[in-house]
């Protein structure tokens, strides 16, 4: 039905009251009349509420906009409309004038019977608030108005309604339900906080601890509204803040049951896609310590039609979808389904798919939740089998045969898969689908059924399963959620439907209607309740308000004859009808009952007047629904299928009696409530119950609902529907009023109007009113002042009433209150305002005259110096104009005189060179004559030589003729021979010696020929070239002459171009001077173009040098931006190890708290047998878990100064790592409890035998002796080798073997260390046996029978079955056998003695393996021979050398066997070096082996070095229960015996000469030192007398000292004993500040004690020498410090927790509520919900309180010696608590967002400011950590109305997430008039700006955040040796040293 108000006329008004109201005091004095009043509907019952009538309606002047009274009209569409009065209302005035606020005028008919006046409208101050208690006119317009308001400006969705919540729903995703808004809310009161569904359930928590009461939350609304997130919101709430009692995480399978029941409960429908289409009722149960151990669901009328039938764009229930979209997985093959358009169950609504849900992925959350709750996969498999099955059943197909008959085709599919996944007969079940039995008195009928029969018996087969389906996993679903613990109290969540009203109402919303007609009684009951107890409590006179009550309507429907009783009475009947049903009730109840209609219309429907409203109901189905009725034989053929076993378990409980008072409709005992007794069940009721009625069913259970309720604490939850399209934030008035009519928030509204709904305390009132009080009026009673007052201001005291801490006011008298105190604050601001006005213009004036003095005498010297600069400039120009003339006329002159030189010089020039032409011509013309003569002289030269030539050989040619012919002849004749043979000997003679002359002339000839050849060679090489060069020169001769003969041609072409040359220069000359000008043109447009080109350069050169700073800075704000993010990667990667160690500190904590638990148990006292805890014990082992973890598990956390990229995974792995080995570790314990008490009952029985067995002293000397010579003998072993060593070492003579890089070489100092150690052992071991043997042959007494050693031997192998172990632990048993207090002279737990054997059995495997390699290696044997006779030699040599050494001091004597070593390995490499000279392939295979030899023996030793270590763990413990034993043993010894023992021999120390800075103490005073140092003292003491860190000193000079000792256990002990005892400290005062503040500094101090004397150069650097040469030199301590500095990131988490927890009650209210500036802010009405009062009490936190608090922090670190560094990092830490709980709250409450309340943040900041700057901690970060805090003030204090303003603002708060500024913005709420709105297109224009910023969508704001603690290094200066142990620490049994 549509609900809407069509005018006035039909208002009916009721009871009134009436009262004055005073003068306004800026007009004339007139009476007012103002009347108030609430109306429903026209339609509805005349049920109006106050109205207040006065004189006159009318001139009620708004303060800031000078406007009429503003009232409330009726509008046809949005419900009420505002209006504005234009005309004061005189009585008797018909009309009013009004003007609505879009300006249009409107004339406002009255009714002319009642001359009812239109509502008042409320002033804009007091809109917006967070309960609507709080307006002063309360009427259904102001609600629906505020409502309005706070939804769509302020995006809030929930508002109080007095002890109502009303939530909106908003139908978009808001960050306010995450984690850190639950513990914002957490254990805040109700009023203090916004409204908000975590508000409800918090009050509802802390109501069940406080007044031991079971609460109820109820919430309830449309489909839609949002109820099911409410509820499930609510259970979140509860989880979160309670936890569960044990480890079963009940918590989580309480949420866990939500995704099931929605996905088998919920479908979408028109107004929902996830609509409950049942009611559920789910009791969260809690122990003692109010914890949740358990959960009980019941529900309510299931929409079991849904199954087989949905309207248009609905769909079925979500599973059924979930399974079809699921239909592909492996799994779900069998069930043969496929998609949803397939099965008719889910097509018929036309909509299979909901947006932005994914039924896959559903199904997955459905089945993870189902196996959280227990549900096993086979089940689920069941389940799943069963709803196919329904799916398939539906497309089941029937065939008519004839009209009463029909049947199912053969073999149909649909009907064969659901007989297979039933497991039951096709026939069967085909033959029951299609008939009935009918059983009669005498006989049974099978009937056929017709078609129609049979599909409604097949749906009704259908909705039966499903609903026993449904019934079946709640049943299962509650046996999860139940707990075995006893159940003390518990929280109802009721999540049931709102009042429906649809154009079809059926059955369903007739049982919804009728449940919400009950609630709504009990809740106008608990209402009535609530105001007369306020009353009543505050003892205000009370009348009784006639309050609308629906018990009328109740009796219609259930009481006897009501509508129910006829409906189960027609269902008896064996022919009822629904049109028989509805004559009975029109027979019945129409026109005898006022609430019972008859629609006009119709004869099958009928009218009942509701609270809410008239709803018409169609009866045609009422029968069917109420009978709900299913053949029996299809349901016996469903129980009697054998394969599926899940099928008969869901029809069980149908055979089951059910009492209708005791079990809810699906047959469920809740888990627990309040006793109600059940009726009993009648006798013969079993056999008929199956066949009781769903209403008769409903209505018992309703009944049972409501005695849970009333025997709970209720609270309300009322959710609306803002529209029917679900778009986010749209607000439909219509919708909206028609919810709010029907959920009972206006009738809250109006009881509370009828009464006095304005409710002030007295100081509240004060505060508030002060400016309307004079100083004479103000008293010290605030209760008598505020009388006094209120008596001048409202006349008519019927308007108010005075209770015992509360005023309580009439509708409208605050808005009254608050227009006088508007016009009281516009006085005094009008009168501030005219004092600053006149002020500022006076300061105008004078500002004004001063300047207008200053222009004149600066105008006047201006113009005076014009003047002088004219002056000036006149005689400069005639200056300039003298000498530009004298210039222009020089240089005209200079012009022409230099013109006629050019011309001059031209011409003579021009002549000069003609004559030079000429005159060159003539030269070269004789030139070329001279040659051309001599050339043709000397041609007839050389033909006339050539002649005479050929004339002389032709002459001497024929003379030589002749004379051949002369010769000729005479050579003839005989005589000639004859005279030429005369003397021819003596001529040979001569001849010879001439020959031989020649000869010799010829050789020196020869050589002078020889030098001619060469130098005719070179000179004819010259002439050659000069012949050649003659020959070019002749060439070139020739070719000059051509070229002179060209020339001349060419000379005279030349002449005749130069002619026209001439010509053409003429015309030339003229074009030249042509383009001379252009081109003068062209140069002057370049020069301009080169201008705006340089200029566009010095453009770009500016556009780049600006782009590359833009660059630059860009490039900067990246290096920042990246360093930045590294730095916060390395604080995260800190953060995260830190919270990873607090989180190992916790478990460890619980560790040491189980095993505390289990020494508790185990120190049981047993008969015979006293047992003493070791301290010492469980500190070993405490550290020895603590290393592991470190070491094993944490060990990729050390590295916390490199960030990591993968972190995600890291956290929740080493927590389960960390919880795991917890659980081994304390099973582990315990079987070493269990093996330690089995070992104490093997020793008393021992030592019973032992008392009966002969003495065998003798064999335990014998065994004595011989193990003395074996230690001897390997000693001696030991010394030759390690001889040998330093020999070779020394007299080394290949550096390339050993250099200090060479393998060998380190090979051989790793040996040389571990030989040296072993030397040492052995030495003490050889010193000690023989001690031990002295005092055994002075003393063989049989009373010294500590005779333990036989049980220990079996003991041992038992325990490890070797010889060598045993006979080891036997030996440090005789050796510990003199008296327990000389343990410490055997190594503490002898462990010498395993150390022994464990080398002992070392070097028999390596001998055996010698032998063996001896045995292989026969051809080496002579060899081996010599080398071990050399071995021999050495080893004595070797033998006096260590004998030697042993009389040095250790010092000393480590350093000569180190020598020693050195000299042995290096004669060892000399010798195989000479032996192998000749073969180095022999050398060198020898030095392999020699390496590999090395190498296997390093091997081995680090494998006896693990297995000796494990083993010295294991005989540890033993050795400590053996002590325990000789403990006891030794009080049985007599004193005699004991001063019989002989006295064993002491080591008398050193005397030092000075003190070296070292502590000496006694291993037995270990425990004493931990317990007086460290456990019992006392901080106050400490950090006020002594110097600081003293502890921490006199713990490292202890380390000290066993350093010197080189006492690896000792230092061991002493430092595990440390830290397990600050460690217990801290467990046992650590929620004291001082205590963990003192550790925390001590342990700091002493982590760089470490450090600084770890003898590290980077620790160094500071030291002086003195304190150099104090370092540590045995002991390589990092490990140690790592733990330390673990422990003190433990100790700063837990100081910060400390602070935290005292800090956190003072920020609220001394940062928000307190009024540091008194006056600022005023207090402004909050209705029901009553906040916190700022105003200052006794017990109230201020800002005072909290820096009182810090000063202590502060000072109590600076006694301390806290490290400057980690005190700043403290107070940073302080200082974001403060600013992000503050943040927090500002954000979470919206009375806190004001301007005046943002000038309290920013002046209490600065307070916070001005203590860093005393403490000089502003470099501390702390001020930037208040940045949120300060930016939210700024906001709340700036402009907030122009694009300007949003651009400031987005700039300004770039500290806070855009999430944090529009919610402050949505927040800002007026205190004053004078302060305006937020408008609501200025947030979406900040939205716009901000869209683009990356940061977290979180709302608040973590306050648990630690920031990651750091530890700078630093050094004290303070001497060791001057420190003093003062005697009040008791400890004198410590010496210096």
């Amino acid at each position: 039905m549509e609900h809407g108000v069509t005018g006035p006329e039909h208002v009916k008004p009721s009871n009134s009251f009436f009262g004055k109201l005073a003068k306004s005091t800026c007009g004339p004095l007139k009476a007012i009349e103002v009347r108030s009043h609430l109306c429903d509907t026209p339609n509805s019952s005349p049920r109006c509420t106050a109205h207040i009538t006065l004189s006159v309606y009318g001139r009620l002047r708004s303060v800031s906009r000078g406007r009429y009274a503003r009232v409330w009209i009726p509008d046809p569409e949005e419900v009420w409309k505002s209006a504005e009065l234009l005309k004061d209302y005189k009585p008797g005035d018909k009309v009013l004038q009004l003007r609505l606020e879009e300006g249009k005028d409107l004339e406002y008919c009255l009714d002319p019977k009642t001359k009812e006046l239109p509502p008042l409208r409320n002033p804009d101050i007091l809109v917006g608030e967070n309960d609507l208690t709080a307006l002063s006119y309360l009427h259904e317009p102001a609600v629906l108005h505020n409502l309005k308001v706070r939804f769509i400006d302020s995006k809030l969705i929930y508002t109080y309604c007095g002890i109502v919540l009303v939530a909106i729903n908003p139908y978009e995703q808001l960050p306010i339900y995450g984690e850190d808004i639950i513990n914002a809310y957490s254990g805040q009161n109700m009023g203090d906080m916004d409204p908000h569904i975590f508000a409800v359930a918090e009050e509802a928590y802390k109501q069940m601890a406080r007044d031991e009461r079971n609460q109820s939350i109820i919430v309830s609304g449309e489909s839609g509204a949002g109820k099911t997130v409410s509820a499930k919101y609510a259970m979140r709430y509860f989880a979160t803040v309670s936890g569960s009692a044990s480890e079963a995480n009940v918590e989580e399978k309480v949420l866990a049951s939500n995704p099931i029941m929605e996905s088998i409960g919920n479908a979408k429908t028109t107004r929902n896609d996830n609509s409950s289409r049942f009611g559920k009722y789910i009791e969260i149960g809690f122990d003692k310590r109010y914890r949740i151990i358990g959960a009980n669901m019941r529900t309510y009328l299931l929409e079991k039609s849904r199954v087989v039938f949905q309207a248009e764009e609905e769909r079925n229930y979500h599973i059924f979808y979930q399974l079809c979209a699921s239909a592909a997985l492996p799994e779900f093959k069998t069930l043969r389904l496929g998609n949803a358009n397939y099965f008719h169950y889910t097509k018929q609504g036309g909509s299979p798919v909901i947006d932005g849900i994914d039924d896959a992925k559903e199904m997955v959350n459905t089945r993870q939740a189902c196996t959280l709750l227990g549900i096993s996969d086979s089940y689920q498999m069941g389940i799943f089998r069963i709803l196919a099955g329904i799916l398939h059943l539906g497309n089941v197909e029937f065939a008519s045969r004839d009209s009463d008959s029909c049947a199912i085709p053969p073999k149909h599919d649909p009907l064969t898969i659901f007989c297979d996944l039933m497991g039951v007969e096709y026939e069967e079940m085909a033959h029951w689908l299609c008939h009935r039995k009918l059983a009669t008195a005498t006989e049974t009928y099978i009937k056929p059924i017709s078609k129609l029969h049979a599909i409604n018996a097949r749906d009704a087969l259908a909705k039966h399963i499903y609903a026993n389906l449904f019934n079946w996993i709640v049943d299962h679903v509650n046996k999860a959620l139940h707990s075995t613990v006893k159940q003390h109290s518990f929280i109802g969540v009721l999540d049931i439907y709102g009042f429906e009203t649809f154009e079809i109402n059926s059955f369903e919303q007739f049982c919804i209607n009728y449940a919400n007609e009950k609630l709504q009684q009990q809740f106008n009951m608990h209402v009535f309740k609530l105001e007369q107890e306020e009353y009543m409590k505050e003892q205000i006179p009370w009348t009784l308000i006639d309050f609308y009550d629906n018990q009328p309507c109740i009796n219609l429907i259930e009481a006897k004859m009501g509508i129910l009783d006829l409906l189960d009475e027609e269902c008896k009947m064996p022919k009822g009808s629904d049109d028989t049903w509805a004559q009975k009730l029109y027979n019945t109840h129409l026109n005898k009952c006022s609430l019972f209609e008859k629609p006009r219309l119709s004869n099958k429907a009928f009218i009942i007047k509701h609270f809410a409203d008239k709803v018409e109901y169609q009866c045609e189905g009422f029968l069917e629904k109420n009978k709900d009725t299913v053949y029996e034989e299809q349901i016996k053929v469903l129980k009697s299928s054998k394969k599926f076993k899940l099928l008969p378990e869901l029809f069980q409980d149908e055979e089951k009696v059910i009492s209708p008072t005791s079990a809810t409709p699906s047959g469920r005992v809740p888990l627990s409530r309040t006793p109600v007794k059940p009726a009993k069940a009648r006798p013969g009721q079993t056999s008929k119950e199956h066949k009781k009625t769903v209403g008769h069913q409903f209505r018992n259970s309703l009944h049972l609902l409501m005695e849970t309720l009333n025997a709970t604490t209720p609270h309300y939850v009322r959710c609306i529907k803002p529209n029917d399209f679900k778009f986010p934030f749209t607000f439909d008035e219509k919708r909206a009023v028609q919810q709010l009519r029907a959920c009972g928030v206006l009738e809250t509204i109006r009881i509370s109007a009828a009464g006095f709904p304005s409710r002030w305390t007295y100081q509240e009132f004060f505060s508030r009113y002060r400016v309307l009080m004079k100083q004479k009026d103000v008293l010290s009673d605030r209760k008598q002042t505020c009388k006094n007052v209120l008596e001048k201001l409202i006349l008519d005291k019927d308007k108010y009433q005075f209770g015992k801490t509360k005023i309580f006011f009439r509708a409208g008298q605050v808005a009254y209150l608050e227009k006088i105190r508007a016009d009281k604050l516009r006085a005094a601001c009008i009168r501030i305002q005219k004092t600053i006005r006149g002020w500022l213009m006076r300061k105008k004036y004078m500002r004004m005259r001063k300047a207008a003095i200053t222009i004149q005498r600066y105008v006047r010297g201006y113009q005076a110096r014009c003047y002088a600069k004219f002056l000036r400039r006149t005689r400069a120009a005639i200056i300039i104009q003298k000498f530009q003339r004298m210039y222009v006329v020089r240089k005209r002159y200079q012009c022409m005189r230099d013109t006629t030189i050019a011309l001059q010089a031209l011409l003579r020039g021009y002549l000069v060179r003609n004559k030079y032409q000429m005159m060159l011509r003539e030269h070269k013309s004789v030139i070329i004559q001279k040659h051309v003569r001599g050339w043709l002289a000397r041609v007839h030269y050389r033909r006339t030589l050539k002649a005479i030539v050929y004339l002389q050989c032709c002459y001497r040619r024929m003379m030589a003729k002749r004379e051949l012919k002369k010769l000729k002849i005479e050579a003839r004749s005989v005589e000639r021979y004859k005279k030429l043979h005369i003397g021819l000997e003596n001529k040979i003679m001569q001849l010879q010696r001439k020959i031989d002359e020649q000869n010799k002339e010829y050789k020196s000839l020869l050589e002078k020929m020889n030098n001619l050849e060469i130098t005719y060679s070179t000179e004819t090489e010259k002439l050659r070239s000069d012949v050649e060069r003659l020959r070019m020169s002749e060439e070139e001769a020739k070719n000059a002459t051509n070229r002179v003969l060209s020339l001349q041609e060419e000379i005279a072409k030349l002449r005749k171009e130069l002619q026209q040359t001439q010509t053409e220069k003429k015309t030339i000359e003229e074009w030249a001077d042509k383009y001379k000008h252009e081109t003068e043109q062209l140069v002057s447009e370049l020069k301009e173009q080169n201008t705006l080109l340089k200029t566009e350069k010095e453009e770009l050169n500016r556009r780049i040098h600006d782009q590359a700073k833009e660059i630059t800075e860009t490039m900067e704000k990246k290096l920042v931006e990246e360093t930045k993010q590294l730095e916060l990667d390395l604080n995260d990667e800190r953060l995260r190890y830190q919270n990873l160690l607090n989180e190992f500190s916790r478990l460890e904590e619980r560790y040491d708290d189980l095993k505390d638990e289990m020494n508790l148990m185990v120190s049981i006292p047993k008969p015979g047998h006293k047992r003493t805890d070791s301290t010492h014990s469980s500190n070993e082992s405490e550290y020895t878990f603590s290393s592991e973890i470190t070491e094993a598990e944490d060990l990729p956390l050390r590295m916390e100064q490199e960030p990591s990229e993968k972190k995600a995974p890291l956290d929740m792995s080493l927590f389960l790592k960390l919880q795991k080995r917890v659980t081994e570790l304390e099973q582990e314990k315990q079987s070493l409890q269990d093996e330690l008490d089995r070992k104490e009952e093997q020793a008393l029985r021992a030592k019973a035998k032992e008392e009966e067995r002969p003495p065998i002293r003798g064999a335990e000397l014998e065994y004595e002796s011989l193990k003395r010579q074996e230690l001897e003998s390997e000693n001696k072993k030991l010394k030759n080798e390690l001889n040998e060593l330093q020999k070779a070492l020394t007299e080394t003579r290949s550096p390339e073997v050993t250099a200090p890089g060479a393998p060998a070489y380190r090979v051989l100092l790793d040996q040389l260390t571990s030989v040296s150690e072993e030397l040492e052992v052995r030495k003490e071991e050889v010193l000690i046996l023989r001690s031990q043997l002295v005092s055994q042959k002075e003393a063989i007494q049989p009373k010294n029978t500590m005779t333990d050693s036989t049980i220990l031997l079996e003991d041992v192998q038992k325990m490890k079955d070797k010889g060598e172990i045993a006979q080891a632990y036997i030996g440090l048993k005789e050796t510990n056998r003199q008296s327990p207090q000389d343990y410490h002279m055997l190594n503490e737990d002898g462990e010498l003695w395993l150390v022994y054997e464990g080398l002992k059995q070392a070097n028999r495997l390596l001998e055996s393996q010698l032998q063996s390699q001896k045995k292989s290696h026969e051809n080496e044997l002579e060899s081996l021979r010599g080398e071990i006779q050399s071995l021999k030699e050495e080893n004595n040599r070797q033998q006096q050398l260590l004998a030697q050494n042993l009389q040095l001091p250790p010092e000393a004597r480590i350093e000569a066997s180190l020598q020693h070593e050195i000299t042995r390995l290096t004669n060892e490499n000399l010798f195989y070096e000479e032996l192998y000279a000749d073969d180095p392939k022999k050398y060198q295979s020898y030095r392999i082996s020699l390496y590999k030899r090395m190498i296997d023996l390093m091997e081995q030793l680090e494998k006896q070095d693990k297995t000796v270590r494990k083993l010295k763990k294991q005989l540890k413990v033993f050795a400590k229960k053996i002590g325990e034993l000789e403990v006891g043993q030794m009080e049985n010894i007599s004193p005699g015996q004991i001063i019989d023992e002989p006295i064993r021999p002491v080591n008398i120390p050193r005397k030092e000469k000075d003190f070296q800075g070292m502590l000496e103490y006694k291993k037995e005073d270990e425990q004493k030192l931990v317990k007086n140092l460290i456990l019992e003292l006392k901080p106050r003491g400490v950090a006020v007398n002594l110097i600081p860190g003293l502890p921490a000193y006199i713990l490292f000079m202890c380390v000290r000292h066993a350093d010197y000792l080189n006492d690896d256990q000792k230092v061991r002990s002493l430092l595990t004993s440390t830290i397990n005892g600050i460690k217990k400290v801290l467990k046992k005062r650590g929620d004291d500040f001082e205590t963990v503040s003192f550790w925390l500094s001590n342990t700091c101090r002493f982590l760089h004690c470490l450090k600084q004397y770890s003898g590290e150069e980077g620790f160094m650097k500071h030291n002086t020498p003195r304190q150099n040469e104090h370092c540590l030199t045995n002991f390589d301590l990092a490990e140690y410090r790592q733990v330390l500095s673990d422990l003190a990131i433990q100790i700063y988490q837990q100081l910060v927790r400390v602070l935290e927890n005292i800090l956190q009650p003072m920020i609220v209210s001394g940062m928000l509520e307190h009024e540091t500036i008194q006056g600022v802010s005023g207090v402004k009405p909050t209705g029901l919900r009553k906040r916190t009062s700022s105003i200052a009490d006794e017990g109230t936190y201020t800002l005072d309180s909290i820096i009182r608090q810090l000063n202590s922090f502060h000072s109590v670190m600076c006694q301390h010696g806290m490290d400057p560094e980690l005190i700043k990092q403290v107070v940073k830490q302080m200082f974001y608590i403060i600013g992000a709980v503050t943040l927090n709250n500002l954000l979470l409450r919206k009375d806190m967002c004001s301007w005046s309340k943002g000038m309290q943040i920013r002046y209490n900041v600065s307070q916070l400011e001005e203590w860093l700057r005393d403490k000089n901690l502003m470099n501390s970060g702390a001020k930037e950590t208040l940045e949120p805090l300060i930016q939210a003030a700024q906001l709340l204090q700036v402009k907030k109305k122009t694009d300007e303003d949003a651009e400031a603002i987005c700039s300004m708060c770039n500290a806070l997430t855009t999430a944090q500024i529009v919610k402050v913005l949505n927040l800002y709420t007026p205190v004053n008039e004078f302060e305006e709105r937020v408008l609501v297109s200025f947030i979406r224009t900040i939205q716009l700006r901000l869209r683009d910023r990356k940061d977290s969508p979180q709302l608040l704001m973590d306050a648990k955040h630690i920031f990651p603690v750091t530890f700078p290094f630093n050094p004290s200066s303070l001497a060791l040796e001057t420190i003093q142990i003062p005697a009040s620490l008791g400890l004198g049994f410590i010496s210096r040293v």
